[in-house]
């Protein structure tokens, strides 16, 4: 091998980041074109997964996946409420908990910025084989794994 030239391996995780960065830079501008912070857009892609995983979504969980603090997360809540992208209602089994919804509203503005891209790397995932699918899902599964199961300081 080259001096010069990196393990195939390594190739494949700057390509991660490269995906990452770039999806970062969207979000960022996503954020910037609709008046909010980079970690509201981080707060509204944990509440619509928990949404699609069945969770409830409660300030504490959006705390714990964001890695804030009981102000800061009640900020984010705030904010996304004022915007109209959020809603706080009451848990139909647990009157006195309070879940977070994500409104009609976020989703159609995420659908409208991040649709083509969705539907770019869907085109992607269609040309590859059950097999090929198969063996990206399990490495981004466990490469997620990797950092979700690094503590955080």
């Amino acid at each position: 091998m080259d001096d010069n030239q990196e393990p195939d391996n390594l190739q494949l995780v700057h390509l991660l980041r490269a995906v990452t960065v770039e999806f970062g830079l969207r979000q960022a501008e996503f954020a910037v074109r609709n008046g909010m912070h980079a970690t509201d857009v981080r707060a509204l892609i944990c509440l619509l997964d928990a949404a699609r995983a069945d969770e409830p979504a409660t300030a504490g969980l959006l705390g714990a996946r964001l890695g804030l603090n009981s102000a800061g997360t009640t900020a984010v809540i705030d904010r996304l409420e004022r915007l109209g992208y959020v809603a706080r209602i009451r848990d139909g089994r647990d009157r006195r908990r309070i879940l977070l919804r994500v409104e009609p509203a976020a989703t159609r503005l995420g659908r409208e910025f991040f649709g083509p891209l969705i539907d770019g790397v869907l085109q992607v995932l269609d040309g590859l084989a059950p097999a090929e699918q198969d063996t990206v899902r399990g490495f981004l599964t466990a490469t997620h794994a990797v950092f979700a199961d690094r503590p955080r300081r």
